[in-house]
Formats: structure tokens, sequence, C-alpha cells
């Protein structure tokens, strides 16, 4: 019954969002067939709205099925103690897990929590951009470790780079309602997991650095340009 239901809100938000919003989805080199198939690791990268779920026009209705029954997600516990919006995320993924931002046990009882047959979506920044490029602390915005974390864990399969092109546009943080009838923008890039860790050193440590750092420069250099 849970996965039916997150099927059926996961389907509105892509009908809803394919009414309101014009969205161009380009890929970044060339896909492999049946990419999302093969697909373990969503990472959204550009992180600018609780509403990015609009950009769900880029699965189709049958993968969305697949999604309301293996999605994973690691979710700020801020905003799944927010009345309304916690609600609706947690309807929408049934097996969306709290993790906070301290240093406790909460990320490594999220890895354990991860099955042969997850698809785990992640925001790798951890954090949402603010209209002046900043987060909401003034810092700027980085990719953590924590992808590299699921990526190490689960070791084969795909990584799709979802490279968004900004929601600000349409919805900025602290705005209630979103602006319809805009363009939004995505890039996707899929990655072969195993031979993306075979790129990196040897030593962990040397690898984590070192992959972190190819991503904050994909994040920096491949996202398409921002809508006003």
């Amino acid at each position: 019954m849970r996965r039916l239901i997150a099927f059926l809100i996961l389907s509105f938000v892509k009908t809803i969002s394919s009414i309101l919003w014009r969205a161009e989805f380009h890929w970044i080199g060339d896909p492999p067939l049946d990419p999302w198939e093969k697909t373990r690791i969503i990472a959204l990268m550009n992180h600018t709205s609780l509403y990015e779920p609009i950009y769900s026009q880029a699965f189709s209705y049958p993968y969305l099925w697949h999604l309301a029954g293996h999605l994973n997600v690691p979710g700020a516990d801020i905003t799944l103690k927010r009345p309304i919006v916690g609600f609706f995320w947690k309807l929408m993924v049934p097996n969306i897990i709290s993790i906070s931002r301290k240093k406790d046990d909460t990320w490594t009882q999220y890895l354990k929590s991860i099955r042969n047959n997850s698809v785990v979506m992640i925001a790798p920044e951890g954090r949402m951009k603010r209209p002046n490029g900043l987060d909401k602390q003034g810092r700027p915005m980085s990719v953590r470790g924590g992808l590299y974390d699921i990526i190490d864990s689960i070791g084969s399969g795909g990584l799709m780079l979802c490279l968004s092109g900004g929601l600000h546009h349409v919805q900025k943080p602290g705005q209630t309602f979103p602006t319809p009838f805009k363009t939004i923008r995505m890039n996707l890039c899929y990655i072969d997991i195993e031979s993306y860790l075979k790129e990196f050193p040897a030593d962990a440590r040397e690898r984590r650095i070192a992959l972190v750092q190819d991503l904050q420069r994909r994040l920096e250099n491949d996202c398409p340009k921002p809508l006003a």
C-alpha cells in the first residue's frame, strides 16, 4: 500500500510538473542503453529548492513505480520535522531515513539501510543554495564526503549525476508557492561506479579526497546556466 501511495504521489508530481513547467534535459557524454535501469545512485547536484521533485519529468511512469518500491533517501532531520513538508516527503518516499548534521551515528545507520536493490537519491552538498550563491550560513557550496561513502559502499552499477540549472526562478528558499510556466534545465551524466572508482588512488583517504574534488569540479562546470 505504501508503495502504491508513493507511486501515485510521484506520478501526480510528474504530471503537474509537465503541465506547469517546460523541462530541458541534456546528456553529458553518451549514455548507455537504458541508463536508468542500471542506476544505483541519483545525485542531485546544485540543490536550490525543496521543489526539486518537479524534475521528475525525467523519469518514465514505469521507472517511478520502480522508485516507489526501491528509493532510499537520506533526509535532513530538520526538513522531516516540518509539519507539511516532512509529511509530504515521507509519503512520497516511504524509505526516507532521517539523518542529523551532527557528528553522531545517524549516517552510519543510514549506510547500513542501503540494500542490494536500493536506488539512493542524495543532494551531495548537504544543504541548500540561496540566491546569493551561498548556503544560509554564508558558506560556499561544496560537495561533501557522504556521496563518496555511498559510492564506495555500493561499489557497482550506475551513478547518475543530475546537474540542475537551479530553481530560484521557480521557487526560492522561504517562498511558499512556486512560479509556474518557467523553463527548468538539467544536465545528466551517467558514470559506471566500478570504473569510476578505479580512476582514483588505491589509498582510501586519498581516493575519497580525489573523488570529492572531481565531483566538485563537475558541480562548478557542468550545471546549465541558471535562468531568470
